[in-house]
């Protein structure tokens, strides 16, 4: 009696030995390390490594190692201080065209990371990083979508030949002008079946004949709404294509978003990401007037002047054919004929539409691509490093239409597969629908947080050790191996989240204390009930077999409700109830485990398949 089989023990071994593996990541410190990577043309390699030891060491700064992976440069550091002073250093020595980002490496041996064996993440509250309010401009948003409705309502009056003097925006409402009532009186039906979003009124001023179309109170709401949302999946988007480790970005309010980054030191950095734009202009060339011309001065009504990437200059049509804002997807890759970098770009419908319209009518004709970028640049002005705001623009590629095409077509013109693959992914993150404002930033340093870590840990070991006093007290040996699974409880827990990758805050380790005290509920009911089949005189072996037995359905009944309620924590709750949750979820299930199986495999081994006068419990 109260022997397992060899399956189930072996099960108990190797669940054990997966937990320790699997929790080890968590034992090994991170060390405060800055990435250094290339901008455009720029590339990290040997010689870059060289020198910026080179500078490091002349400034007195000391490393712990530097690895050369992937065109990055991971420089780890002894301590904070010298991590700071090595990017001030650094973004000065190397220039805009390099970036340096502030970040924690762990010091996993390889053995445990090919197992894919890794720490856990860290929540702001214990890693420290960066939390970040941000505004949307909601009369912006709104004016856009004026600007959007006053070139539909040329198309559309263009479309149904209806001449018209002019359109123009005024304050919150599109005034069509019109030198006839008839003309009036039929674009009116036409803008009134068109855009039914819109408010439509007429009126008559010194000859000329008006139509005032204006958003009603319900469209403006839903296009601010629009723009949230829209802002809100950008931001995501970017922040997660960029690799950044478990961010939050969540609305706050009406028109603001809350962005924060565990982890992150660098708030430029984060300010650079999130207002950072990078999108496509599709125009056609004007060959039918002089580029000579256009230098002088004498540029024609209609078209602007730009300069490809090596300053040659050409004359572009203002009529931008399509955006960035159309773009629904974008994907790096080579272009087949050339070997190339190249973009390949989806349209909406919209877009598509007009973009085969133009290719239609323009067969045989140039089309030119013009890449807009905002960049951070820094010069040393009087001696001290001033960053500032460079909006680029320049076109990248010029061909021919040889036929027309829609929806989906190459980009073409990149330097680098490194520079196509960012410009896919800002396409693909999509443009920002309304314009936003930081109005508060906080920055969580790492010494705060190995603060709350430190605390967290101490309450975490004293409920911990209170806990096996009481039991090894109270139960004597059966106490002592309820101790062993508590502290393999523990190891669990840690084990799960890093496998899941999850990010452990301050409402996290609450849970877990909570979980040390709920572990031994199930063996204390397991005790009791062997104590109870001793006293009405079982022999030892038969209390055993029957305290676990009978014990089994409570102990499930009270920690499903448990689990039950975890469960409506995470659904219903957010940030920090959601940290809580799931610690205790994953607590609760660990803990019958250990109570259950571990235990009762033990127990087997000291007093199960012999002859045993009493029980030390």
């Amino acid at each position: 009696m109260n022997r397992y089989p060899l399956w189930k023990n072996l099960l108990v071994v190797v669940l054990v030995l997966l937990g320790l593996v699997y929790a080890l990541p968590n034992v090994f410190d991170q060390d405060p390390s800055l990435e250094i990577a290339g901008n455009r043309r720029a590339i990290v390699d040997t010689a870059t490594e060289g020198r910026i030891r080179s500078r490091l060491s002349e400034a007195g700064i000391q490393i712990k190692s530097a690895d050369l992976s992937q065109d990055k440069l991971l420089v780890r550091f002894g301590n904070s201080e010298d991590q700071l002073r090595a990017k001030e250093l650094l973004e000065t020595a190397l220039g805009g065209d390099y970036t340096q980002a502030l970040t924690l490496s762990t010091d996993v041996p390889g053995w445990l990371q090919s197992l894919g064996a890794l720490p856990m993440y860290l929540g702001l509250d214990l890693r420290g990083g960066i939390h970040v309010l941000i505004d949307v401009d909601m009369d912006a948003a709104v004016a856009q979508a004026m600007e959007r409705y006053n070139g539909d309502i040329r198309t559309q009056l263009r479309e149904e030949r209806l001449r018209y003097s002019r359109v123009s925006t005024e304050g919150d409402a599109i005034v069509v002008e019109f030198q006839e009532a008839a003309l009036r009186d039929q674009a009116l039906d036409v803008i009134a079946d068109e855009f039914r979003d819109l408010t439509t009124t007429t009126r008559d001023e010194a000859g000329e004949f008006l139509i005032e179309a204006r958003m009603g109170p319900t469209k403006q709401r839903e296009v601010q709404k629009f723009a949230l949302d829209q802002n809100i999946t950008t931001l995501r988007n970017r922040v997660n294509a960029l690799g950044v480790s478990e961010p939050v970005i969540q609305q706050q309010g009406s028109r603001r978003i809350v962005v924060q980054l565990p982890g992150a030191q660098d708030p430029s950095k984060l300010k650079e990401l999130l207002g950072a734009t990078a999108t496509l202009e599709y125009r056609l060339e004007d060959t039918e007037h002089s580029v000579e011309d256009a230098l002088a001065g004498k540029v024609p009504i209609g078209s602007r002047l730009y300069k490809t990437r090596d300053g040659r200059p050409i004359l572009l049509k203002k009529r931008v054919i399509v955006t960035g804002n159309q773009i629904t997807d974008a994907s790096s890759g080579f272009d087949q004929r050339s070997g190339s970098p190249m973009v390949s770009v989806s349209l909406d419908s919209q877009g598509a539409r007009r973009m085969r319209n133009v290719t239609t009518e323009n067969v045989n004709k140039p089309m030119a691509v013009v890449f807009i970028e905002t960049r951070k640049e820094t010069r040393l002005v009087d001696g001290k490093p001033v960053t500032r705001k460079v909006q680029v623009e320049e076109v990248i590629s010029v061909a021919n239409i040889l036929e027309p095409f829609g929806r989906r077509f190459q980009t073409t013109g990149l330097d680098s597969p490194e520079e196509a693959h960012d410009l896919a992914l800002l396409l693909r993150a999509g443009a920002l629908a309304a314009p936003i404002d930081i109005v508060e930033e906080r920055t969580i340093g790492p010494s705060l947080g190995q603060d709350n870590i430190d605390q967290g840990f101490e309450s975490v070991v004293i409920g911990l050790i209170l806990v096996m006093i009481f039991m090894a007290v109270y139960y004597k040996v059966f106490g002592l191996v309820a101790n062993l699974a508590l502290m393999m409880n523990l190891v669990f827990i840690v084990a799960v989240l890093s496998m899941l990758q999850a990010t452990l805050t301050l409402p996290g380790i609450a849970g877990i204390v909570l979980t040390v005290g709920m572990a031994v509920d199930a063996n204390v009911l397991i005790f009791e009930r062997i104590r109870e089949e001793i006293r009405v005189g079982s022999t030892p072996q038969a209390s055993i077999y029957a305290g676990y037995e009978k014990a089994f359905s409570t102990i499930v009944d009270a920690n499903i409700t448990t689990l039950i309620a975890a469960v409506v924590l995470f659904s219903f709750g957010t940030g920090p109830i959601k940290g809580f949750a799931v610690t205790l979820f994953i607590g609760i299930l660990t803990s019958m485990f250990t109570a259950i199986v571990g235990t009762r495999a033990v127990i087997n081994k000291i007093y199960g398949g012999r002859r045993v006068a009493r029980l030390s419990i």
